[in-house]
């Protein structure tokens, strides 16, 4: 049986415009179940025990701003912890697809959940050939917003007949850490792209040479 795994997670609240959070994403992670992941899985795990972070579910957006379980960590290992998150992703044979949009052009949550099913359910016409090469789908969700849980699963049972889906919690799955990572540095690249950078991921990238090519541009390859 061929079957497709999908991690999906979000970046942002669908609530009012805020300045400091104006884009809204969803990031899929899509992974062959035929691949396997166990060398890379091995490589990632040693990596972050020899930086004392063993077993540690990574959370992208914390790292960069020194919150939660990084508070007080240094700048420079900060970035070794997510330099080993980046090694991780590159080795593997994944695709992603992020959506979104900037929440200043909408009216409430009704548009916005609207705008982001419609590019959803592009994306998987666009490539309708490529899901149906697989016997069952199923998506990881954490089921952490109501909004996104109903985007899933309204785009996908209607597009696809072989779905399934399981709910999650983001430390049980390397996966889901990967589709935080995204949403996080889409954000960033979005934010970077309106020069709309806070001081904090200024300082943790450095510059925005930095930033797209040692971040941005290993993803470009694995984007649908």
């Amino acid at each position: 049986m061929k079957e497709l795994s999908i991690f999906v997670d979000e970046s942002g609240d669908l609530g009012e415009y805020d300045y400091h959070a104006p884009f809204y994403i969803i990031s899929l992670v899509l992974h062959d179940q035929r691949y396997n992941m166990e060398k890379e899985l091995i490589a990632l795990e040693e990596s972050l025990s020899n930086l004392g972070w063993a077993n540690h579910c990574v959370h992208a957006g914390p790292v960069i701003r020194s919150e939660e379980d990084y508070r007080g960590c240094s700048l420079e290992e900060r970035q070794k912890i997510l330099k080993r998150m980046m090694s991780f992703v590159r080795h593997l044979d994944i695709r992603f697809k992020s959506i979104y949009i900037e929440k200043k052009h909408m009216e409430d949550s009704v548009e916005a959940t609207g705008k982001l099913s419609k590019q959803l359910a592009s994306f998987i016409r666009e490539n309708m050939a490529f899901f149906y090469d697989y016997d069952v789908v199923k998506v990881y969700y954490d089921n952490g917003q109501i909004e996104v849980t109903r985007i899933l699963s309204s785009v996908f049972n209607a597009l696809l007949e072989n779905v399934q889906f399981r709910k999650v919690m983001p430390s049980d799955y390397r996966l889901f850490q990967v589709a935080d990572l995204i949403c996080t540095l889409k954000l960033t690249e979005l934010k970077s792209d309106a020069h709309m950078l806070s001081k904090s991921e200024k300082y943790f990238f450095g510059d925005e040479r930095t930033l797209r090519k040692n971040y941005i541009k290993p993803l470009n390859n694995k984007e649908m």
